[in-house]
């Protein structure tokens, strides 16, 4: 999994790069009993510590992605180490200039990754992981059937070279749509070998271990996901194309998870390529082309007076009550 970050390792990132917050991505199957006393301790150290971000609690571990400054995250990281089963969680950094969430959440979950199928077990039989370096070779082979486990609009923003988009709206919708495919994907007879992806790799998880569980039994999935692959390979020997779309304020990043060119709609919550930008169904804070036929004059008008009062909440300093409070 990916590298993990001790105290002194956070504060020798704080002194290596500019920016100033640590952005951490997490996630750890295991078996959680007590979700009610986890969350409480665990809430309580994110906020002694300045960290905010969102954290999902649930029988079968714990997912989220979070940031603060240095010292404080290894704060919250040695507090979550020491939760059940969670002393190799993998962890993946990035770093920020400025805070990217607004307030501080752990929630408790039916599932750390809602994918509605009783019985599918994470922490039992998955596929197999496939390091970032052995990746290329891997969906490279036309015997390897590659595909993007992601929602549409997170691959509309990229993907890797002859990857299938499922285009999927939640990923509670990969089981029905894999169940639809099956026989045009995998053929009569021995099913061939599958090979799937997603950001962080928390999906591939669970969308792998459905695929055993429906009897599909050669299934690779990007150990560290996306966000491994395009912190280590070079771009002149990457399959990926386009930008990795990630849930936080940096929206999208490219290789070496360089701050990509998406930004985000504030109505629909969709990333916004450049050439949408341009367009004139694009208006910053209320719609985009995605979604413009989707919302009424009505909704329009209600985005555009909430992103008015964003913008003079954050020149007065403050955050907008809309961002504010709530666990």
């Amino acid at each position: 999994m990916a590298a993990l970050m001790d105290q002194d390792e956070a504060l020798r990132l704080a002194s290596a790069d500019p920016a100033p917050i640590v952005v951490a991505a997490l996630y750890q199957f295991t078996p959680f009993a007590d979700l009610a006393g986890l969350r409480g301790p665990l809430l309580g150290v994110c906020r002694a510590h300045g960290i905010k971000g969102t954290l999902l609690l649930a029988r079968e571990g714990i997912n989220g992605t979070i940031a603060g400054a240095p010292a404080g995250m290894a704060q919250v990281l040695d507090h979550i180490r020491a939760m059940p089963g969670c002393a190799q969680i993998g962890v993946k950094f990035a770093a920020a200039a400025a805070m990217p969430f607004h307030r501080m959440k752990v929630r408790i979950k039916r599932e750390i990754v809602t994918m509605g199928e009783p019985g599918i077990d994470a922490l039992g039989s998955v596929g197999t992981y496939v390091a970032p370096t052995d990746w290329n070779a891997l969906i490279a082979d036309p015997a390897t059937i590659v595909i993007d486990t992601r929602n549409d609009y997170e691959v509309a923003a990229g993907t890797f070279t002859g990857a299938i988009d499922p285009k999927t709206q939640s990923f509670s919708d990969f089981p029905g749509w894999f169940r639809r495919e099956r026989a045009r994907l995998l053929g009569e007879g021995k099913p061939p070998r599958v090979a799937m992806f997603c950001t962080g790799g928390i999906r591939c998880e669970k969308s792998t271990a459905f695929l055993k569980a429906e009897g599909v039994d050669e299934v690779f999935h990007l150990e560290g996901g996306i966000l491994k692959y395009l912190e280590t390979i070079p771009p002149e020997q990457s399959l990926w194309q386009g930008e990795c779309f990630v849930f936080d304020q940096r929206v999208a990043v490219g290789h070496g998870l360089a701050p990509g060119t998406h930004v985000l709609c504030h109505a629909c919550r969709r990333p916004v390529s450049p050439a949408d930008q341009a367009s004139p169904l694009y208006i910053e804070g209320e719609s985009c082309p995605a979604c413009h036929g989707e919302r009424s004059a009505a909704q329009r008008a209600g985005y555009r007076e909430r992103h008015r009062q964003e913008q003079l909440a954050a020149a007065r300093g403050r955050v907008h009550v809309g961002d504010a409070g709530g666990n």
